[in-house]
């Protein structure tokens, strides 16, 4: 119990109008009224209204009575109130809050309040309600009617229900590589605007295969009140696609692409999203909503729930663990039990840990919102750093991994190669590649992952809201040889995986050599007599020692979207770039591309609010790339310039804008963090670069074919082996959409 308990019979109740179902994102009215209780409240009292921290529900405003989310408080005695809106000034998870303070006055038993939120009696069109769905919305009411700042929680505060709008954006899901003759599932699902997946749709499409599809019907129909349409037992040969089309011929989306590989033990790809938390901690609706969604809604393999260890209380360890048990069906669903160990950056930072058996000790960072009582009981368990944290866990069956998310993991303080087998660089907090670097720097030999660090409920599908969130979630790709935790869990540790944007590509990268190469199944740094093998063929997250000076590497890609780049790398050095067109292919669209942070903390959100301008040609279209939130994207837009609202947290966004003449002219463009011009004749395939200071800010100008069609790459390419050290290869790929992949690195020594 976070807040004081005393007497909350006594501390008086809460009552919202208008009550029930509401859509998400949808602009609304609500008078919440509260009714003191028998002390009143005194003079300079208050009460406070929280809601959870990842909420977007808001703004909260007081001044333009006319404007979006204006909210005004009465008292009905006329006792003057004074009204803030707090941020982080309250305790979690109720993070955001509305204090209403008796100013001057107090309150009698009996008396009220009425706060209305979105007051539409001035002329206000309401407030936004959150734009992600939540079984009970609450209005958590807590109240300091003694003056000390004391607050004691309400027996009961007003709910609501957030559901899904109507559908807008469709998706149709399928496998990424199977086996032959392995039968596959099609899900089909439409977002509301908001990414909440819509329940509302009553619709027949068309259905069509891009290749061999075998058992593909003509047409599907759509239901009200189901989440998703589901054709089974489909097969494939190659590599194919599906399309949705409407009745009337309109393409509605395509799926994501599927390859069957040759042989009966050929490893297959499975995708997870392992990272993000319920409402028993600082997400949204329970942990059992959360692996539903996934399972169910999202389509994702295999899962992981990660609650902030602080606030994971005994019980809930205990259910939690229960519930993985229970739902991982080998074959199926992998479900994995496990936690974020949630320390301050200063002393290690955030770590996912993952275990691979329930009923597992849980090593938390600390207590601190773990109150007195039995929760307090194994407080001997706790430890405070990260290097404290892998000496609890050493010889336990489990997988660490750094990530970045409010807080930072800094593994140049620690680290333990046998235990943390890889990084995040990528979730809904934002890009986070300069963590794999810290990795190299240290010449660590850990893989990339990806997932959405989800706090909405929507893990494997994560749209970032309206709120602070920066991009869209991410997702890995696990390759192994069966769906089972056994199989995840070498997958783990041999960091045969890769992670992207959210996503679904084929990426394949791996290594040959002259000769055979020896190919560790452990890293030989870490462990003493690692077993090896002699092979022909390095994997995607292999460690291999090799005896020549030169290895030819292989990419391969078939992308859900047509490919705009290919980078290679050795660690930090950029090997080639290779794009599948020809300078002699473009055309008359320029993009122009905002990227990077502030810098590596809390604080890492930078606005990219800007204008563009163009003198001496006309703009015919414009459209924009990785922009997630309705409020911004393109504001104006004419045939001589557009303006425009975003921001990034380490990922990047985009303005494609196509002109009338793809030579004349000249654009300049101004940022808050940038500014420049260029004639559009000396933009081409290289990148323009306007350094905006921070952590890897800047912007860019160059262009791009018209249209872009190309969603396969396969690249061979010779590459030099270290003399020293380990060579460190892996592959960064961008879509023209927006998205993006890593490979984990294959590491390469003498």
């Amino acid at each position: 119990m976070p807040y004081s308990d005393y007497r909350p019979e006594l501390m008086g109740a809460a009552t919202l109008e208008p009550n029930g179902s509401f859509e998400a994102g949808s602009l609304q009215s609500f008078a919440l009224t509260y009714t003191a209780g028998q002390f009143g409240v005194d003079d300079t009292g208050s009460i406070k209204i929280g809601f959870r921290f990842a909420t977007d529900f808001g703004p909260v405003q007081f001044d333009d009575p006319q404007g979006q989310g204006y909210t005004t408080a009465e008292a009905s005695n006329g006792a003057v109130l004074e009204l803030e809106w707090e941020f982080k000034r309250n305790i979690r998870p109720w993070s955001r809050s509305l204090y209403v303070g008796v100013a001057k006055h107090f309150l009698k038993p009996g008396d009220t309040i009425t706060i209305r939120f979105g007051d539409r009696r001035f002329g206000s069109r309401g407030i936004r309600l959150q734009t992600y769905a939540e079984r009970r919305f609450e209005f958590h009411v807590l109240v300091d009617a003694i003056a000390t700042y004391d607050y004691v929680p309400l027996p009961e505060s007003p709910t609501i229900d957030v559901v899904p709008g109507s559908g807008v954006r469709w998706q149709a899901i399928i496998p990424t590589r199977i086996r032959l003759s392995e039968p596959f599932r099609l899900a089909i699902k439409v977002d509301d605007k908001w990414g909440n997946p819509s329940d509302r749709v009553a619709t027949q499409v068309d259905l069509s295969a891009i290749g061999s599809i075998r058992g593909l019907p003509s047409s599907l129909q759509l239901e009200p009140g189901r989440f998703a349409a589901i054709v089974e037992g489909l097969t494939a040969e190659g590599t194919a696609a599906i399309e949705v089309r409407s009745t009337r011929g309109e393409l509605l989306c395509r799926s994501n692409p599927i390859e069957v590989a040759a042989g009966a033990s050929a490893p297959r790809h499975y995708w997870g999203d392992t990272h993000g938390q319920s409402d028993e901690t600082l997400g949204t609706n329970s942990a059992r909503d959360y692996f539903h969604f996934g399972r169910d809604k999202a389509f994702l393999d295999v899962m992981g729930h990660q609650g902030n260890d602080f606030q994971i209380t005994t019980a809930f360890w205990k259910s939690l663990n229960e519930l993985t048990r229970e739902l991982d069906e080998p074959g199926r669903f992998v479900c994995i039990p496990g936690y974020e160990w949630s320390a301050n950056t200063a002393v290690g930072g955030d770590r996912n840990v993952f275990f691979r058996h329930e009923g597992e000790t849980i090593h938390r960072s600390s207590h601190a919102q773990i109150y007195e009582g039995p929760d307090r009981a194994d407080e001997h368990t706790d430890a405070h750093t990260a290097a404290e944290l892998f000496e609890r866990l050493a010889g336990r069956d489990c997988v660490v991994m750094a990530h970045v998310g409010g807080r930072y993991a800094d593994i140049r303080q620690a680290h333990d190669p046998v235990l943390e087998t890889a990084v995040e660089v990528h979730s809904a907090w934002g890009t986070f590649e300069w963590l794999l670097q810290d990795a190299f720097e240290a010449d660590y030999r850990v893989g990339v992952v990806c997932n959405s660090d989800g706090h909405k409920g929507r893990p494997g599908a994560c749209y970032p809201g309206a709120s602070f969130f920066g991009s869209y979630g991410g997702l890995t790709c696990f390759i192994a040889g069966s769906l089972d935790r056994d199989a995840i869990f070498e997958a783990m540790r041999r960091r045969h995986h890769y992670g992207t944007t959210g996503n679904r590509m084929i990426l394949d990268v791996a290594v040959t050599t002259a000769g055979r190469a020896e190919v560790f199944v452990r890293d030989p740094a870490a462990f003493s007599g690692a077993q090896s093998m002699r092979t022909e063929r390095i994997e995607m997250g292999d460690i291999a020692r090799v005896d020549a000076d030169e290895a030819e590497l292989h990419v391969r890609v078939r992308g859900s979207a047509p490919i705009e780049r290919v980078e290679i790398f050795d660690a930090d050095r950029l090997i080639e770039c290779i794009r599948p067109y020809a300078p002699t292919e473009l055309g008359a669209r320029v993009r122009l591309v905002y990227q990077g942070a502030e810098y590596r903390g809390r604080a890492r959100t930078t606005n990219w609010d800007g204008e563009l301008s163009i003198d001496g040609n006309e703009i015919v279209r414009t459209q924009v790339i990785n922009n997630w939130n309705l409020d911004r994207g393109l504001q104006t837009q004419s045939a001589t310039g557009v303006t425009w609202k975003a921001v990034t947290t380490g990922n990047y966004g985009a303005i494609d804008i196509w002109l009338k003449d793809g030579l004349a002219g000249r654009l300049s463009f101004e940022t808050r963090h940038a500014r420049g011009q260029r004639d559009i004749a000396v933009l081409g395939y290289e990148r323009h670069v306007f350094s905006a200071g921070g952590l890897d800010r800047a912007v860019k100008l160059y262009r791009l074919p018209e249209t872009m069609t190309q969603t396969n790459v396969d690249i061979r390419r010779r590459v030099k082996v270290r003399e020293l050290g380990d060579t460190r290869l892996y592959v960064r790929v961008t879509q023209e959409d927006g998205h993006r992949a890593w490979s984990s690195p294959i590491y390469l020594f003498r």
